[in-house]
């Protein structure tokens, strides 16, 4: 490791030393109670709340990194090829959140009141059908353009998992997504919820943000194609999967075993990536190599 890889730690190493102070802080505590104001302007006829702004600011990020990706020819599309991308994620994504919150998450719900469906404002997108529709929208995308499928998916992962982090605080400020009763010192009693509830949104943020340092760092090495992409999918399907245990039921609900449907589909995450990286180490020994 040389020193400007080493560099490449500090980010991660702030975002652990933040979530450390903040135990303490927590610790001194008992309980928080969730009064945040979710809109950052109200005019009235004119709403801004801090969800739509971090996708607005998440898909401008992603538009921006493009561009500067085809400058230095890493990506060989022009520019207007990028926005038309970028449309196509914004579509693939919320159908594929839609559909999956539909199909998996509240069938009998939507099927009693398919005009609900369309509500998409009133809530109810799954990050597993979101990715489902991003990977599809770059896999039709790379064929058409003749681009590596890897080549978007590695740019767009890191912008991608730090937005998302930012998204799930903004279900904090939302008061929703909030996780089951606790005792924890550190549990947040929600309006009109009962009782003190893990704050299961802070974990998230949290997870994204360890997620996003770890392949800030990993990218400061020669990675092979695709094991950025692949490594997200194993970190995040992991976590996930553990941090689903405290979340409360009505947001994912059991289904076999006792484990809930973001544990099924995080699972899925996690078996594909560890089919990845098994075949990829029968072919090499390394996975990257140093500057």
């Amino acid at each position: 490791m040389n020193k400007k890889q080493a560099l490449r730690l500090f980010p991660l190493g702030i975002i652990l030393t933040s979530l450390a102070l903040l135990l303490i802080i927590t610790l001194q505590y008992k309980g928080f109670k969730h009064n945040i104001n979710p809109m950052i302007i109200n005019l009235g006829i004119l709403e801004i709340r801090f969800y739509g702004l971090v996708y607005f600011s998440g898909f401008l990020a992603m538009y921006i990194i493009l561009l500067r990706k085809i400058k230095k020819g890493t990506i060989p599309v022009t520019p207007e090829d990028s926005e038309m991308l970028i449309m196509f994620l914004i579509i693939g994504l919320i159908l594929g959140a839609r559909i999956f919150e539909v199909i998996f998450y509240n069938p009998s719900y939507f099927l009693s009141q398919p005009v609900r469906i369309l509500r998409i404002w009133e809530g109810g997108l799954s990050f597993h059908g979101a990715l489902t529709g991003v990977v599809i929208v770059c896999m039709i995308y790379s064929r058409r353009k003749k681009i590596p499928f890897y080549d978007l998916t590695d740019t767009m992962v890191m912008p991608g998992i730090f937005f998302i982090a930012l998204g799930r605080f903004a279900n904090f400020t939302n008061a929703e997504l909030y996780g089951v009763i606790t005792a924890v010192p550190w549990g947040v009693k929600f309006k009109e919820v009962e009782g003190f509830r893990h704050p299961v949104q802070i974990y998230e943020t949290y997870k994204n943000l360890i997620i996003f340092g770890t392949l800030f760092f990993m990218n400061s090495f020669k990675l092979q194609k695709g094991t950025l992409s692949w490594l997200f999918m194993l970190m995040y399907g992991i976590f996930r999967f553990v941090i689903e245990f405290w979340k409360d039921p009505s947001y994912s609900p059991f289904l076999i075993l006792g484990l809930k449907m973001g544990q099924v589909l995080s699972l899925v995450m996690v078996i594909l990536s560890l089919i990845y990286f098994g075949k990829k180490l029968k072919n090499t020994t390394n996975l990257y190599y140093s500057d």
